[in-house]
């Protein structure tokens, strides 16, 4: 799941390199997704803790556990997001002398600075939903819905928007962002729409395939001498 959103966000590099005055261009896009790249660390790290979290609550049977923690780990990466959206449209004419002193390119990159921070926002939010999903034991089924918003939907949309209708770099990714803000929005359905309690009875159903047992059915059968805390002992 994580090598289509990264390839995805890769082809808008690719697209716009096809333009007029591809230079300035590719090489505004190229700036803007560094600074992206430099948040996404950010989430891939939420993504693999709330997987981590998500699977280890509903295989611990405590399926209430598991939707807090969904809960808090998306408001807490959607007000980190705003937080970079803001920084974003407050420096949008000024960041890119980080990277580059010529004017030209500075002004392409306060062209498209609004679509970066939209862009930071939306991917502070998807990759903890992705990993809800790793920690749900939903891949296949996220897998699909990427396929389908990325490249079904999003990717020929900015074709459509950045050549047929001659809007350049900005139509391109506002085209590609449509995509990833569908499978945003699917995704959040999803997690919305789900049985918790069902997904931990499932989670009890393959640990006990396995020879395992819940956490909780380990803590009611135990010894009423023993220590509870065994129970949570590797």
């Amino acid at each position: 799941m994580l090598s289509l959103e990264i390839w995805y966000m890769m082809v808008l590099v690719v697209l716009t390199g096809h333009l007029d005055d591809a230079e300035i261009a590719v090489g505004s896009v190229s700036i803007c997704m560094n600074l992206n790249g430099w948040e996404a660390m950010l989430f891939i790290g939420l993504n693999a803790a709330i997987s981590v979290r998500v699977s280890n609550e509903l295989g611990s049977g405590r399926p209430r556990a598991a939707k807090y923690a969904v809960m808090a780990v998306i408001v807490q990466s959607l007000l980190i997001g705003l937080v970079a959206m803001a920084v974003i449209l407050a420096y949008r004419n000024s960041f890119a002398v980080l990277f580059t002193a010529d004017r030209d390119m500075q002004a392409a990159v306060g062209k498209v600075a609004y679509l970066l921070a939209v862009t930071m926002v939306l991917n502070s939010v998807q990759p903890v939903i992705s990993g809800v999903a790793i920690g749900g034991g939903w891949q296949a089924l996220v897998a699909y819905i990427n396929l389908g918003c990325y490249y079904v939907f999003g990717l020929p949309l900015g074709f459509c928007l950045g050549y047929l209708l001659h809007l350049g770099p900005q139509g391109i990714w506002a085209g590609m962002l449509c995509g990833t803000a569908l499978q945003t929005l699917i995704l959040l359905v999803v997690i919305w729409k789900t049985d918790w309690e069902a997904e931990a009875a499932q989670a009890n159903e393959r640990i006990s395939a396995w020879g395992g047992e819940c956490e909780s059915k380990q803590l009611e059968k135990g010894d009423s001498n023993s220590d509870p805390k065994e129970a949570f002992r590797v």
